[in-house]
């Protein structure tokens, strides 16, 4: 019975939290929750080189770890910022849209994946002059760069491809350049 009086009291909970615009609801709420708990969950596993919890195995990977934790930050930033630009200042939150604000943050981290590779194979350079102690920050800034834009970098990885290996762009990319 106490069971059930707990699940009645969540669900009823939910419904006054929902944004809601023209008919149209979005759990903002869960939204929410759901960056913040991925911005966690990457605190937890970041924290666990320094104490030297990763196994083994991942050791001699952990720039591309670093790599893709730091992309996913960039996107769960940019998905922060569309939360708050969508909901508050234009007052276009849609519902249409809660799926991109679950997907964004795992593209982020394959474009981490991706920035990692490219740089590692030396198909993308650094231009900036670098420092000796510098260490793999480039190599961050650059995942970083590539989560929060993950649009942008896509085309430039899509360019880079076509001028190396002679590759074309693909549909998605060629009806981007048509709207611009």
């Amino acid at each position: 019975m106490v069971l059930f009086a707990s699940l009645s009291i969540t669900t009823n909970y939910h419904l006054p939290l929902s944004g809601a615009l023209n008919g149209k609801e979005i759990p903002l709420k869960k939204v929410v929750t759901y960056q913040i708990f991925i911005l966690l969950l990457i605190g937890f596993i970041w924290i666990q080189g320094p104490i030297g919890n990763y196994p083994i195995w991942l050791t001699d990977y952990i720039l591309a770890v670093n790599c893709v934790l730091i992309a996913t930050i960039g996107g769960v930033l940019y998905c922060l910022r569309a939360i708050y630009l969508n909901k508050c200042v234009r007052k276009s939150w849609d519902k249409d849209w809660e799926t991109w604000y679950y997907i964004r943050p795992i593209t982020s981290a394959l474009s981490g994946v991706a920035a990692y590779i490219f740089l590692k194979a030396g198909l993308v350079v650094l231009e900036a002059s670098q420092e000796t102690n510098s260490g793999d920050f480039g190599f961050l800034a650059f995942a970083f760069i590539a989560g929060l834009n993950v649009d942008k970098f896509v085309v430039k990885i899509e360019e880079i491809a076509k001028a190396t290996f002679g590759i074309e762009k693909s549909r998605t990319a060629i009806d981007s350049d048509k709207k611009e």
